[in-house]
């Protein structure tokens, strides 16, 4: 079997292979970075709106291999600059759209508007990625691998959490429709859909709570997930390494849980009051 790292970082030409990763400075994106950059081959460009979230990049032992963007991912002009640094940098191969907005909402309580922008906020980040991708590979001739970020929460709804809920469940369509248009060109396009994840957003919640609501939250955790804990970040990257592989070179259209069991368990936060 051939190493999946190899085969993640070096394209048919020789060439080392380019990616460019959405809100790549913390969490989930800054672990799908590290871990293509573990290819010494590979060059990852990492958008990030927050530019102190990108502080990281400057001391990094990779050093030219990790290139900042500071910008909005839903920003044309933003991709494509990116895309640019891609293209130079190495052979384009493959894109992550895994910056994401957290906005919570009621359709009862909030304005038809309101709720089609919320929805937008995390749409666009992903179909703009798409586009400046896809129209990329078919530019070049060559093929490349998109994943997109979805959510346990396309499947299981979570309450006061509609605009999150439509757009990941929206960005699952949008993934499947893209593979069937674009695979007879070699465009692969998967999406993966976390449970809860032991990111930097998710310790601040625990910090916030305090020591007696934050360890109920984390039994709660304990219970919806069959393994007993929330994911590392790395172990959602991971995933997404393997989807942007050669190995992975006949999924297309897929959408695939890293949730430890969450969603085959399918409990609701509210189904453990009185466990």
């Amino acid at each position: 079997m051939k190493n999946r790292q190899t085969n993640i970082g070096q394209s048919e030409t020789g060439m080392g292979r380019a990616y460019v990763v959405t809100g790549g400075g913390r969490g989930i994106g800054r672990a799908v970075v590290e871990q293509l950059l573990e290819d010494v081959s590979c060059t990852v460009v990492a958008i990030e709106r927050d530019s102190d979230a990108l502080a990281w990049v400057n001391e990094h032992p990779a050093g030219g291999r990790v290139i900042a963007v500071v910008g909005d991912a839903s920003d044309e002009n933003v991709v494509e600059h990116a895309a640019d640094l891609a293209q130079g940098a190495g052979f384009f191969a493959g894109w992550v759209n895994n910056a994401a907005v957290f906005r919570d909402a009621s359709l009862h309580s909030t304005s038809a508007h309101t709720m089609l922008d919320l929805i937008s906020l995390n749409l666009s980040l992903v179909l703009v990625g798409c586009r400046t991708a896809i129209r990329r590979f078919l530019a070049a001739g060559t093929q490349g691998a998109i994943v997109n970020l979805s959510s346990y929460q396309a499947r299981q709804a979570v309450v006061g959490c509609t605009p999150y809920v439509t757009a990941k469940a929206a960005i699952e369509g949008l993934t499947r429709a893209l593979a069937v248009e674009y695979g007879p060109c070699g465009i692969r396009v998967n999406a993966v859909a976390p449970g809860s994840v032991e990111t930097e957003r998710y310790e601040e919640l625990l910090r916030q709570k305090g020591p007696e609501e934050a360890a109920r939250i984390e039994q709660e955790m304990h219970l919806l997930h069959p393994l007993g804990r929330v994911a590392r970040a790395q172990e959602v990257a991971a995933s997404i390494g393997y989807l942007l592989s050669e190995d992975a070179s006949f999924i297309n259209g897929a959408t695939i849980p890293v949730d430890g069991g969450r969603s085959a368990l399918a409990l609701d936060p509210e189904s453990l009051q009185g466990i």
